[in-house]
């Protein structure tokens, strides 16, 4: 009885120690863009955060589509050590009217492709841009595609829930409109990537992570109660 009692308790235990795994993992990394400063109508920099998803080939490319139906009428891009940067400008048949604009032509891609090494397996990098105005909707969707070395080409643009490689959307707050046109280009290198070189994964925000480690330590503590208890019963 006893023996018995022992082996469902290291069974239990087993359970929750592969839950607390499973459960901690963070999940499948994919280009994102975040903001401090972006809101409708205003001015923003914006920042994307690159992972590198392969196990052999390491990041040589990216580019950043800007939507041609609400184009931004100023756009800056970082420069980035060991990165060229390039943008394509896309003349309109008809003027756009973007806030107090009127356009004919507007920069509706940036591309950055790697001097160097680009981002190494298991790294991540950032890239910045600055301008606006912004569009006034509540969000705004910025396709992305990357490239790998090994000839492997990744497009970040499918959107709704469950999207398999879903396109970086960035959340648009009210009361913007102002005229100031963000951080210079200069500045957006500082605030995007402190020395413009690929980072190790490990120093990402960690706030998702952190939220699935309490869940998984609380189910591992359940379990190893209720291992407890059904040793004592026995």
């Amino acid at each position: 009885m006893m023996t018995r009692s022992i082996g469902r308790f290291r069974t239990a235990l087993f359970t929750a120690l592969a839950a607390t795994v499973v459960l901690a993992a963070p999940t499948a990394a994919h280009v994102t863009v975040s903001s401090t400063d972006a809101s409708q109508g205003g001015y923003g920099m914006l920042t994307f955060r690159v992972p590198n998803e392969s196990d052999t080939a390491a990041t040589t490319k990216l580019t950043i589509t800007l939507p041609s139906e609400t184009p931004l009428a100023h756009v800056t891009a970082q420069s980035k050590p060991g990165w060229k940067v390039t943008t394509d400008t896309t003349t309109f048949d008809e003027p756009v009217k973007v806030g107090d604009f009127e356009l004919t032509e507007a920069v509706t891609s940036i591309t950055w492709t790697a001097t160097g090494g680009g981002i190494p397996v298991g790294g991540f990098d950032t890239f910045a841009i600055s301008g606006g105005p912004l569009p006034a909707s509540q969000t705004l969707v910025l396709p992305a595609t990357q490239t790998y070395d090994d000839g492997d080409v990744v497009a970040w643009d499918q959107t709704g829930d469950g999207a398999e490689r879903p396109a970086p959307t960035l959340t648009l707050t009210e009361g913007g409109g102002g005229h100031s046109h963000g951080a210079a280009a200069g500045d957006d290198h500082d605030e995007a990537s402190p020395d413009g070189t690929a980072q190790d994964e490990s120093d990402q925000d960690g706030s998702g992570f952190d939220v699935l480690s309490i869940v998984a330590i609380v189910l591992a503590a359940v379990a190893l109660v209720v291992a407890v208890q059904n040793r004592r019963r026995a």
